[in-house]
């Protein structure tokens, strides 16, 4: 009699067990059809990102050769992902080639990367110049090496640029890069500036582009996660300590959090801006100024009543639930 309670109990246990693990195993099902679909959106999101600011800066037209430059970063990796699904797409033909500086520096993975690109049958050139001992032998310990790294980074890249015959250089630079110098432009520099969508090289010979434009960096990051890319982590510049973009960038960061919707409106500035409301005589006739009896289109304002839209925060978060 025993015998037979302990095994209806254990015949009971069995069932619970198998219960728990069909529930689970339909509550995981869930959970990856659920993260498959936020990852599908995102890959279209940033795909139409990248295509607006492609069509809206005239970025790459039919016949150009674009040398993608690829650091082994997030951004880069995303870039050069992003424009190749676009090339298979777009109706208009164009090259890409994938250029990587090997700056020398110590420890870096020299394999990653040509292993990476031979996988996905990407054309690339790794170009080794030894800026890292340059930047080092110049610059004091402690003090930041970005300007001087930077520039001898796009001496070496334009050079490459000329003897592969580029016709455009896409760099990975993106939204959260572009609101970040503006603010170091503003902050330490005394000007109203900022990295521009596209621009002429300052050798005055190539087109650089930022396909990037209108991405945010958080979406690139996830994008990086989702693909698995092998990122390379930069010792050189990013391990830096103290440095004035990445003060900017934590208070950008603290203002998104704080405020949703702040940094769309910034960005959205820059795409908006008036010269006859700022200070610059270059950029605006002031000194022939004159009243010429006639109502002006944006004229003063500046004592009327500001009008800004009081719920950005859920105008932003409507926007991000239909995903527009």
């Amino acid at each position: 009699m025993f015998a037979d309670h302990r095994k209806l109990f254990d015949l009971s246990s069995v069932y619970q067990v198998a219960s728990i693990i069909v529930v689970m195993g339909f509550t995981m099902e869930a959970v990856s059809r659920k993260e498959q679909y936020n990852t599908n959106k995102l890959h279209k999101r940033l795909r139409r990102l990248v295509g607006s600011a492609i069509a809206d800066f005239n970025m790459i037209e039919a016949g150009d050769r674009v040398m993608v430059c690829l650091s082994g970063g997030k951004d880069s990796y995303a870039l050069l992902d992003i424009l190749r699904n676009l090339q298979a797409h777009a109706p208009l033909q164009f090259e890409l080639i994938a250029v990587n500086l090997d700056q020398k520096q110590p420890g870096f993975p020299a394999h990653v990367l040509p292993e990476y690109l031979t996988s996905v049958g990407m054309p690339f050139r790794i170009v080794e110049q030894d800026t890292y001992s340059v930047v080092k032998r110049v610059i004091a310990e402690g003090k930041t090496t970005c300007s001087l790294c930077s520039r001898l980074r796009r001496g070496v890249l334009y050079r490459v640029a000329s003897e592969l015959g580029a016709t455009k250089i896409a760099l990975g630079h993106h939204r959260d890069d572009i609101l970040e110098t503006l603010f170091l432009n503003l902050f330490y520099g005394g000007k109203l500036k900022t990295m521009p969508p596209k621009l002429v090289s300052d050798d005055g010979q190539h087109i650089v582009i930022r396909p990037l434009a209108y991405c945010k960096e958080k979406d690139l990051a996830a994008y990086a996660e989702a693909e698995g890319f092998p990122i390379i982590p930069c010792n050189l510049c990013g391990s830096q300590k103290n440095l004035q973009r990445q003060a900017v960038k934590e208070m950008l960061q603290q203002w998104d959090r704080k405020f949703p919707g702040r940094l769309e409106t910034m960005f959205t500035a820059l795409q908006n801006v008036q010269p006859s409301h700022l200070a610059d005589p270059a950029l605006y006739d002031f000194l022939g100024l004159k009243a010429g009896g006639e109502p002006v289109a944006n004229g003063d304002t500046a004592f009327d009543q500001e009008t800004f839209a009081s719920e950005a925060a859920e105008i932003v978060n409507l926007r991000n639930i239909l995903d527009l």
